[in-house]
């Protein structure tokens, strides 16, 4: 909190989300407005839901990914091929500021749910359309998976090995375009203050990821040549990679311009002659001879532990990282000390979650809501839009709602 300001509200408390999605792209985007105070009503399928429910059961028995990308939502159970499910989730839009699908390409225009016909309907409503390629073009219909996106945005052609590329660890095109669609909605709304219109909202993964391309996009189209795969190092820069420590781990540095180079050479690899030496001196000769430069660094740091690498090159002045794996990031000493860990509730009892990157100071800690069942809140949700309880138990009855 600010000293003698008055707590403010989460920038979103208010309004109201509905989403049909599924996977990560939609699911990822909806939970960081549900974070920022965002009301989340996520419709999901009869037969089991958001496919991604089914992925894995590493989360206590839940999956995974579903944990991380839908806390703090409401969740109501539809058959939308029913004409009774759609028009549950119209009455839902009708009372909605935003609303956010990634379903099959065309699927969204047959239910009459894509943003062009909705934001018709709604003139102040914000509404969301994310595809794999877009709507238009030789690749509309294509089936999009991230790796399959990962590969026609060249991603995978930058990443990995002189030998092997490799698709990013983390679904990279469903994150950009998650990420994009989260800053979408943001922006329509502030226009709709302005203007009081809401109006679409066009998000693809292939266009979110080619964003992110934008230094070996750049480098390859105006250079004439991509960059090259180099592991850990890095095409133009040297030295920069990982180098083995004695007690088996990796510590990465990163010398970034020749002052740094020299500091490395004389706290570090102690010969101070090769700050000056022209096989060495710039960062140009160093890449021509990085073979050289990285048995000098390696030579300087194999005979350490990684906490001693470390210390020496932090009193250096030159950046360095260890190589963690993912266990060692959920006991990574600076999240802790910054306190991001918090527990959500769930179906199977309370789970470890990260504070989202975003922290408003002066205002309310983001609102970690629980993940939730399948179809947790349909009642609930069909009961707020004036539904009888005689006719509720009739869709259930006949497999329209679960």
């Amino acid at each position: 909190m600010i000293p003698g300001m008055e707590p403010l509200p989460l920038p979103l408390e208010g309004i109201t989300v509905v989403a049909v999605e599924q996977a990560v792209a939609a699911p990822f985007a909806t939970r960081q407005l549900a974070d920022l105070g965002a009301r989340v009503i996520k419709v999901e399928r009869i037969d089991g839901g958001d496919f991604a429910r089914g992925y894995d059961t590493a989360a206590g028995g839940l999956a995974s990914h579903f944990v991380w990308c839908n806390r703090g939502k409401e969740s109501i159970a539809l058959d939308l091929k029913d004409p009774r499910g759609l028009d549950v989730v119209r009455q839902l839009v009708a009372g909605a500021d935003v609303f956010v699908q990634n379903l099959a390409h065309g699927a969204a225009a047959r239910l009459g749910l894509d943003a062009a016909t909705l934001c018709a309907a709604h003139p102040r409503l914000v509404a969301v359309d994310i595809s794999g390629y877009g709507p238009s073009g030789p690749y509309a219909g294509k089936r999009a998976y991230d790796m399959l996106v990962q590969c026609e945005a060249g991603l995978v052609s930058v990443t990995g090995t002189p030998e092997q590329p490799v698709k990013a660890g983390i679904p990279a095109a469903d994150i950009a375009a998650a990420m994009y669609a989260f800053s979408g909605v943001l922006a329509a709304l502030v226009r709709r203050g302005v203007s009081g219109r809401g109006g679409p909202v066009e998000v693809s993964m292939l266009d979110a990821l080619a964003e992110w391309m934008g230094h070996p996009l750049h480098h390859a189209m105006h250079g004439g040549t991509p960059p090259a795969r180099t592991g850990l190092a890095h095409a133009v820069i040297a030295p920069y990679d990982a180098y083995p420590t004695a007690d088996g781990g990796r510590v990465l540095l990163s010398v970034q311009n020749d002052r740094e180079w020299r500091r490395l050479a004389e706290q570090v690899i102690e010969r101070p002659e090769l700050g000056s030496d022209p096989d060495f001196a710039t960062n140009a000769a160093r890449v021509v001879n990085r073979e050289r430069t990285d048995a000098l660094v390696g030579a300087a740091l194999g005979g350490l532990g990684a906490d001693e690498a470390v210390g020496l090159l932090e009193r250096a002045g030159v950046a360095c990282a260890r190589l963690r794996d993912v266990q060692q990031l959920a006991e990574h000493p600076q999240l802790a000390a910054r306190e991001r860990w918090r527990e959500v509730g769930s179906p199977v009892g309370p789970l470890r979650a990260l504070l989202p990157p975003i922290t408003l100071p002066g205002g309310g800690e983001a609102r970690m809501g629980d993940v939730p069942a399948l179809g947790e809140h349909t009642v609930a949700l069909l009961r707020a839009v004036g539904m009888a309880d005689v006719k509720i138990a009739a869709l259930r009855r006949d497999g329209v709602i679960a």
